[in-house]
């Protein structure tokens, strides 16, 4: 097989485990967005909502028909926004392209350099690259402040194994 076309797979490899570390650590940054508006909802409602029958049976009310108004908007909110389901969402892309990231590093690292023929060197890179596809149409989009919020941390070394600062520091 060709140094250059190893080279070039490599290369394409290393861009979309780029990819992944920034597509996931953007979707973990959006379900940590998302949990917290399904807690802001989810306890105050809760809470109110126990009180608002506490102060209905110690015949306040007009406090408990105040209380009860609170925790229906709330209510509402939970139900049109769907903050868990969305924050399930995110969790489950931001695994996939880790799962993708690491498959695609594997490959690279190991089946790359096993390949002996240029089609079956090509064929590993195409399967990762199509997964890559599919999960960028399947996920739910980000935010640009998730995006950024992600980009600043993986620059800070977040997202670097131990293993591979070693490398670079050899």
């Amino acid at each position: 097989m060709s140094q250059p076309l190893t080279e070039r797979i490599s290369d394409e490899l290393l861009r979309m485990e780029e990819d992944c570390t920034h597509s996931a650590k953007s979707h973990f940054n959006a379900q940590a967005r998302w949990n917290r508006w399904n807690y802001l909802f989810g306890l105050p409602s809760v809470v109110i909502s126990a009180l608002a029958g506490t102060a209905f049976f110690k015949d306040y009310a007009a406090v408990a028909g105040v209380m009860t108004a609170v925790v229906t908007v709330l209510t509402a909110l939970m139900t049109f926004l769907k903050p868990s389901e969305r924050a399930n969402a995110h969790k489950n892309s931001g695994d996939q392209y880790l799962s993708l990231r690491n498959d695609a590093r594997v490959y690279r690292l190991i089946g790359l350099t096993m390949a002996t023929e240029e089609e079956a060197a090509i064929a590993g890179m195409t399967g990762l690259t199509t997964r890559r596809n599919e999960l960028n149409q399947a996920s739910p989009p980000v935010s640009g402040r998730d995006f950024r919020k992600a980009k600043v941390g993986i620059d800070a070394g977040e997202a670097v194994h131990a293993v591979d600062r070693r490398e670079a520091q050899a």
